[in-house]
């Protein structure tokens, strides 16, 4: 049997047992729509909010009402980003944000920018910091909104959110961030980070796809972008709540944080013995991210004098699966936002891959990663026209 190994955890990952035995039931026992008023419907309604109360658990938000199921991370930035704007475009109309942030966020702020709306994208150091001089110098009086990332989904970086967000506060700014690939890999506590709203996803945790969540403290003005119903999640989000997804996100994020520490700890092991078997296996490339303060999923390497996509395609033949950008972006062949603005040059970003991992992979898994990655490497340098040394 030919062996698979999926080192692809950061684009999606797969839906764990006990999430899925969370959501059988809402299929076809418990399948009632939440806003019906009889017995089924009801039975719903005790499933959406027992999620609601993990979720807010999770992240130790103040109250369950300031949880929101939306259909992923993607609408749930959306959500923040224009939602904020245009129940605050009375206090101003400029927002801050950061030039490595997803691309929910970046497109979201484009259209903000088609309706008169300011946006200033933050620079970032060589790790992908966002610069705090940068940021202070970048507050108006008209700012009504800063957002920026957590966790960085291409190299790992980890903000200094608790940091931003004070600032944000000091100057009477609200404050969001994208914590997609946060959740279960850092500690995420709205409260005590001062966070405003807070975007959340379901198949990043081994949670089924098309489900998410938007945090959003009390008594913050946020319009909704969606419309058709006034009952489903407060008035605020119209459609018919997708009861076996929640459920499933629910389970998946209270066990993605109790299981934390250990988490952690298996993935920082994995991820710094994948870096010291590559160092002894191949030469000439560069880790792309923080060195220290960055996520132990996420590992971003540039391979000097070849292109990603023809490692990632001669890897994928022998059973290994990663990526060279966001999922939401791979199939452009355009160099990362996130390493241009990091100031990597596109001919080194162009040969770069993201390895994201999962607790399921062992030692030997990468023993097997690591010598197909000097195999690839070697073949594709040999017909290379540029020598990887002297980049």
């Amino acid at each position: 049997m030919e062996r698979k190994i999926y080192l692809d955890n950061a684009s999606t990952t797969y839906v764990s047992n006990e999430v899925m035995a969370e959501m059988l039931p809402c299929f076809n026992t418990l399948y009632g729509n939440a806003g019906s008023l009889h017995s089924f419907g009801r039975d719903a309604v005790a499933i959406l909010d027992r999620a609601r109360d993990r979720v807010k658990n999770a992240i130790n938000a103040n109250k369950a009402n300031e949880i929101y199921f939306t259909s992923g991370g993607t609408e749930a930035d959306n959500w923040a980003i224009i939602g904020v704007a245009h129940a605050n475009a009375n206090k101003g109309k400029h927002i801050i944000t950061s030039a490595i942030e997803h691309h929910a966020v970046l497109h979201a702020c484009e259209q903000l920018e088609k309706e008169g709306f300011e946006i200033t994208y933050l620079p970032v150091d060589q790790y992908g910091l966002v610069k705090m001089p940068e940021l202070l110098h970048a507050i108006r009086k008209d700012t009504i909104l800063i957002s920026v990332m957590t966790v960085n989904n291409e190299v790992g970086t980890i903000q200094n959110i608790k940091t931003i967000a004070k600032i944000a506060h000091d100057y009477g700014i609200l404050f969001h961030t994208d914590a997609v690939q946060a959740i279960g890999h850092v500690k995420m506590d709205v409260q005590d980070m001062e966070i405003d709203l807070m975007s959340m996803s379901a198949h990043k945790i081994h949670g089924p796809k098309g489900v998410g969540a938007l945090y959003v403290k009390n008594g913050i003005r946020i319009d909704p972008i969606t419309y058709g119903g006034t009952s489903q999640e407060r008035g605020k989000r119209s459609g018919t709540e997708n009861i076996p997804a929640i459920a499933g996100f629910g389970k998946a994020i209270e066990i993605a944080t109790k299981n934390y520490i250990i988490t952690n700890k298996k993935l920082h092991s994995i991820r710094d013995y994948f870096l010291e078997k590559l160092k002894e296996k191949v030469e000439y490339f560069q880790v792309n991210g923080h060195p220290h303060q960055k996520s132990n999923a996420i590992l971003n390497v540039s391979f000097y004098g070849i292109e990603g996509e023809s490692i990632l395609m001669l890897l994928d033949l022998a059973g290994i699966c990663v990526s060279t950008a966001s999922a939401c972006t791979s199939k452009s062949l355009l160099p990362s936002h996130v390493l241009k603005a990091m100031g990597v040059p596109d001919d080194i970003a162009q040969g770069s891959i993201r390895f994201s991992f999962g607790t399921n992979i062992s030692k030997s898994d990468v023993d097997y990663v690591t010598d197909e990655i000097q195999k690839v490497v070697a073949k594709l340098r040999a017909i290379s026209p540029i020598q990887a040394g002297r980049i």
